[in-house]
């Protein structure tokens, strides 16, 4: 089966995708394309997804370069392949050319930055931690830092869970209502004492704050499509032991 992914005129020309799960050699729970070395699936259908990634992007797997992902607003700035073990953080930029910056995802927002004038891309993994304390502004000023104008600078979420499938509790609202009571927007009445929190709402409320160019959502929920996106949410609700990363990559 050939590989599915989805692109955004937004980004274009540039190469990138938000990879689908269609096209990969991995099989049983994490059938398709999982590129997470941290899952427990096959060492060697990991390194071929990650290979059959790279060649659609245009660049050698070492060139397709992801981190060791921690729920940070940690940025590295990349100028070549990193080494193994990854560094421990949640967004890269660069301004190197023939980079594919990746991240990987399974609920969480893959999202892709580009200045292309100034020829600088990122690439951020943000939950709803990491947006809650940064990730995704710390991304553009990582950006500026290497001569990105963030006015200029377009970003795209990817395929993330959506509000309708993202049930929290009270204490979950807690932590956003102490940062700015106005966060209270972003939750919906769920059953109960639950909540329904909309993730790329925030994460683009985030984006525009920060005075970004322009910044949408594809509109891909994780959790509602199996056949195409793997989504932790929906492996705990199955009762699965573990569940595929999906990869979201942009190239200069």
């Amino acid at each position: 089966m050939t590989l599915e992914i989805l692109t955004s005129d937004s980004l274009a020309p540039l190469p990138h995708g938000f990879f689908t799960r269609r096209g990969g050699a991995s099989s049983g729970i994490f059938h398709g394309l999982n590129c997470g070395p941290g899952s427990s699936d096959l060492n060697e259908a990991v390194t071929l997804n990650r290979k059959r990634a790279a060649a659609a992007l245009d660049v050698m797997p070492e060139e397709l370069v992801t981190l060791h992902q921690v729920h940070s607003a940690d940025v590295v700035a990349v100028e070549a392949a990193l080494p193994v073990p990854r560094p421990q953080a949640d967004a890269l930029v660069t301004a190197t050319e023939g980079l594919a910056l990746g991240v990987l995802t399974a609920d969480c927002q893959p999202v892709l930055f580009a200045d292309r004038s100034a020829g600088v891309i990122g690439a951020a993994h943000a939950g709803w931690r990491g947006a809650l304390d940064g990730v995704l502004e710390a991304t553009l000023d990582a950006m500026e830092a290497l001569g990105a104008d963030r006015a200029d600078t377009v970003a795209v979420i990817g395929p993330t869970i959506s509000q309708r499938a993202y049930e929290v509790g009270p204490e979950f609202l807690e932590d956003f209502m102490a940062e700015d009571p106005g966060y209270a927007r972003f939750f919906a009445q769920g059953d109960g004492d639950r909540l329904l929190f909309d993730l790329p709402g925030f994460g683009l409320h985030r984006l525009r704050e920060a005075g970004i160019g322009a910044a949408e959502w594809t509109r891909h929920c994780t959790y509602s499509d199996p056949a195409r996106f793997f989504s932790y949410r929906r492996s705990v609700h199955d009762g699965a032991a573990d569940y595929g990363r999906l990869l979201s990559a942009i190239r200069l």
